[in-house]
């Protein structure tokens, strides 16, 4: 039983990961042959893109009656890319800022405050949901009308296809991989929570969260190799605002249900704290150096532990 549970939540990742790399390929070479900006690329595509695997493991738990997961990956996907990532891009090569994703890492403060405001007011219904969306569309929007100099969302395009019908192919395929990793995912995961007794919010925090983002982890630590971990700021900003406002609104509106409460006694403080830290970064620091990243590193491992003691 123990084994085909994680012989699930394996495959499942497996198919999440596979899913959205091909899915990425496909949308960017799509996005391209189609005459879209750069710059419309990256904050669009890309950044909706590599948020495919925590949007399909939500919606699968949302889905499957556990929202509770849904919600914890949402947070704990933020904390992982914040600390994990971060931490491990800052590791391979320092990350140098040039303070052009500031009024994006307030964006995404911003976008925790919201959600914190509305679970501490217990609301959940659709159109809290449908109105989510309508301020990432805001936000878009506001992004590609007002785009920075550093252009600090603008991703390499490696890899993309040339061709218009392999990048569809590549597409499609990539969205089938994650709907089938999603929904292995999240059943292994569910029947591991209840199996030993954890929580559903805690195997959203953990499990989940950081499955879904470790392709976004391979991506990031791959172009610091490159020395180009310049990329990994802006990766990380991008990504916290469409988790929050993109798959926080298609949890509410699947499942209109408050968020769960208990993630408010320590994990949402949490994920404030890093979206703070963001900020400060952008407004102060030059570049985030390998101290800094062990130190997140440290704070990752440590948060992850306080969850399952």
């Amino acid at each position: 039983m123990t084994l085909s549970m994680i012989l699930m939540i394996v495959g499942g990742l497996i198919g999440l990961a596979v899913g959205g790399e091909l899915l990425v390929r496909g949308a960017v070479g799509i996005a391209l042959k189609a005459g879209l900006s750069h710059l419309v690329t990256g904050v669009v595509i890309v950044g909706a893109a590599t948020s495919m695997p925590e949007l399909v493991a939500s919606v699968q738990a949302s889905l499957a009656g556990s929202p509770d997961i849904a919600w914890g990956n949402i947070a704990g996907s933020n904390i992982a890319n914040s600390l994990l990532i971060l931490g491990a891009t800052a590791l391979v090569a320092p990350i140098m800022l040039s303070g052009a994703g500031k009024r994006d890492a307030i964006s995404g403060l911003a976008a925790v405050g919201l959600l914190w405001a509305i679970g501490l007011a217990g609301l959940g219904a659709a159109w809290i949901g449908a109105a989510l969306l309508v301020v990432l569309a805001a936000y878009i929007y506001w992004r590609v009308k007002h785009p920075s100099k550093a252009h600090d969302y603008e991703e390499e395009e490696e890899g993309a296809p040339d061709n218009i019908w392999v990048a569809i192919v590549l597409f499609s395929l990539g969205v089938g991989a994650l709907i089938l990793g999603g929904r292995y995912l999240v059943i292994g995961a569910i029947d591991l929570a209840r199996l030993f007794e954890i929580p559903e919010t805690v195997i959203g925090l953990t499990v989940v969260a950081i499955g879904t983002s470790l392709p976004e982890l391979a991506a990031t630590v791959a172009a610091a190799l490159k020395g180009k971990s310049g990329l990994a700021l802006g990766n990380v900003v991008g990504s916290n605002i469409f988790n929050l406002l993109l798959i926080g609104g298609a949890t509410m509106m699947i499942t209109p249900k408050p968020i769960p409460y208990e993630l408010f006694d320590l994990e949402w403080p949490v994920l404030a704290a890093t979206a703070l830290m963001l900020v400060l970064l952008c407004q102060f620091a030059n570049k985030v150096g390998r101290g800094l990243g062990a130190l997140l590193l440290i704070a990752f491992a440590a948060n992850t532990a306080i969850l399952f003691a």
